[in-house]
């Protein structure tokens, strides 16, 4: 499962309550770019709209070989495939206070291209903070142990 794009800053800003996989409609030289160039998930957030599922803001270079792709968005709205239950999770999440909906990964699964959606609480600054401090006492501990 080789990881494309990952959003690091999401694991910073928010708790993630929940995961879920789904596939990502992407045309032929999206692909290609996401393979060789990557992508980008800073910014990014997933929306419901009419029963289906989108990513917004997600970053996609144009593939450097690709033929006459003059009007191509790199940020264009891009549909996730998921099922009924799981759009249904993300729905009442959104309609509860203080969640949200972020990609957190972009990966390949075999020849297919995934994308980990997270359902999200923001963190405040204090426990931002917090997660600072104990990250950097287990490295200390680390650090002994070693030496």
């Amino acid at each position: 499962m080789p990881v494309i794009a990952e959003n690091r800053k999401a694991y910073h800003e928010y708790f993630v309550e929940e995961e879920l996989e789904a596939g990502i409609k992407l045309l032929g030289h999206e692909v290609k770019a996401c393979k060789t160039q990557g992508a980008s998930l800073v910014g990014s957030h997933v929306r419901v709209f009419k029963d289906e599922a989108y990513v917004l803001g997600m970053k996609i270079p144009v593939f450097a070989k690709a033929g006459n792709v003059t009007s191509y968005d790199q940020e264009r709205t891009r549909k996730l495939l998921m099922r009924r239950g799981e759009i249904n999770t993300i729905i009442g999440a959104l309609s509860r206070k203080g969640f949200t909906a972020v990609p957190l990964k972009l990966y390949t699964d075999r020849d297919l291209i995934k994308i980990k959606i997270g359902i999200v609480r923001g963190k405040k600054e204090y426990d931002k903070r917090e997660e600072l401090k104990k990250r950097e006492q287990l490295r200390e501990i680390q650090r002994e142990a070693k030496g």
